[in-house]
């Protein structure tokens, strides 16, 4: 087949003209495939790109008139907060009984960071019984489901590089007891490498190298797959946003749920209280009246490190990448299924074949990868919400084999959650001379979804945890 002349003159006008060296090589079903991938790419676009993000390296500018963003604590202040939190919780409720809540995990990562061949989703992250990442959020979303009488959709956003891998591991789960039709995955959309000449790179003879285009594709690829017609059909408004390495997420809390429509926000945040001023934490900021954050490494080291009166720091919230978002709003950005987000920058050593259609694997960085972040989207919003949670209770990432934010550490923190909903139930829980958990505890999902939960799982049997023993409470 013939590549199309429109296709070919935006090519050459766009300074890629290399694309095309092997064309006359390639079998007929390779250069199909290979002109889908080039028709997918906006030429059009490109030479702005590879100048703004690739020739030059672009710097973040701090606006003058940087502030920290305004937040909801974790424990209301007085008696007029403590009267809006406990309207807020029932209206979140509400609106989880009436099925206007959805969740969306973005999961198109490998483990390799762990040392593991698979989906990052796939990885057995149980302190006891090495229950899935996938697991925990499947059966945290069958019992919300329960509990509050709706069954929830879960959308989860795979990859090119793992969607077979991960449905078949849903399918061998038998979608760990929730029904197949509740659970929608789309994949994410790609952007092609750059070489530090300002070239596509080249994967193969008929094909470029291409890499996911960051969670900020989420919106895009939302659109693209038809999520948001399905979500707009089943009436779901609200969309509650994690990443699939944290297990100890709450896939969809009631007071964060009912803050967000109370404050009639577009789109909503967790904050977390930063240990420190160097935290590798997004940094919650005001500029121009409007929520945005600033990356920990972007952030001038006299914001990090200011301090408040009281002594805490004025630039205290931190982001974990938990969100909220008004379906109305994913619509208006995608209107014309186009999304303007800022790409960032990443300098990667990227597979590629050299001049002479040799392949090569280079030792150093030798090019570029661009990915949008979906929290570039809060400055595009009307109306944002930003709400303190205790990270012992949300947030425990599992990023690296060991240290911190590691297997190890989620495990723990798991335990520790496990740990302190039974003490609050009233079972009495062996610790070490450093407050520790001595024992291994979990709980599935499916029997405890909050503090309540746990209460009258406490009350329904006798539970006993021994000093080092493992325990395991099921159903």
């Amino acid at each position: 087949m013939n590549i199309s002349a429109e296709l070919q003159k935006k090519i050459n006008a766009s300074g890629q003209g290399h694309l095309l060296k092997y064309w006359d090589t390639l079998t007929e079903t390779e250069q199909k495939e290979f002109a889908a991938q080039l028709e997918a790419v906006d030429f059009t676009v490109l030479p702005g790109l590879i100048s703004e993000y690739v020739l030059n390296r672009p710097k973040t500018e701090i606006p003058a008139d940087l502030g920290p963003a305004p937040f909801f604590p974790a424990i209301p202040r007085n008696d007029g907060e403590k009267q809006l939190y406990a309207q807020a919780e029932a209206r979140g409720k509400s609106l989880l009984e009436a099925g206007r809540v959805c969740c969306l995990t973005v999961a198109g990562g490998q483990g390799t960071r762990l040392g593991f061949d698979g989906p990052k989703g796939t990885y057995p992250i149980g302190p006891v019984t090495g229950r899935s990442l996938f697991a925990y959020f499947a059966q945290n979303i069958k019992r919300c489901g329960e509990k509050y009488g709706k069954k929830l959709t879960w959308y989860i956003m795979t990859s090119k590089l793992n969607n077979q891998a991960t449905v078949a591991f849903f399918r061998d789960n038998a979608f760990f007891g929730l029904d197949e039709e509740q659970v929608f995955f789309f994949i994410q959309g790609t952007m092609p490498a750059i070489g530090y000449d300002g070239k596509l790179l080249m994967a193969a003879p008929g094909s470029l190298s291409l890499s996911p285009d960051g969670h900020g594709g989420t919106l895009l690829a939302l659109r693209k797959s038809g999520a948001l017609d399905r979500m707009r059909q089943e009436g779901t408004d609200i969309i509650s946003y994690f990443q699939v390495d944290n297990p100890l997420v709450h896939v969809a809390d009631p007071l964060f749920i009912g803050m967000h429509d109370l404050e009639k926000a577009d789109m909503s945040a967790v904050m977390l209280a930063k240990t420190g001023p160097f935290e590798k934490l997004g940094n919650f900021c005001v500029s121009n009246n409007r929520l945005q954050i600033i990356e920990y490494s972007d952030l001038p080291e006299e914001l990090a490190t200011k301090r408040n009166s009281d002594g805490t720091l004025a630039f205290l919230a931190g982001s974990p990448a938990i969100h909220l978002i008004k379906r109305e709003f994913v619509e208006a950005l995608t209107a014309r299924s186009n999304l303007k987000l800022p790409w960032h920058r990443a300098d990667k050593k990227i597979p590629f074949i050299n001049e002479k259609g040799e392949q090569c694997s280079p030792a150093e960085p030798n090019g570029v990868k661009l990915e949008s972040f979906i929290f570039d989207a809060l400055p595009l919003a009307e109306k944002t919400m930003v709400m303190e949670f205790d990270r012992k209770e949300v947030f425990a990432p599992t990023k690296n084999p060991t240290g911190v934010d590691s297997v190890e550490s989620c495990r723990q923190m798991l335990v520790e959650r496990d740990a302190a909903r039974l003490e609050k139930a009233g079972v009495k829980i062996p610790r070490n001379a450093d407050g520790t958990v001595n024992a291994l505890i979990e709980i599935s999902p499916l029997a405890v979804l909050d503090e309540e939960d746990a209460c009258a799982l406490a009350a329904q049997k006798e539970i006993t945890v021994a000093p080092g023993s493992q325990t395991v409470l099921e159903q």
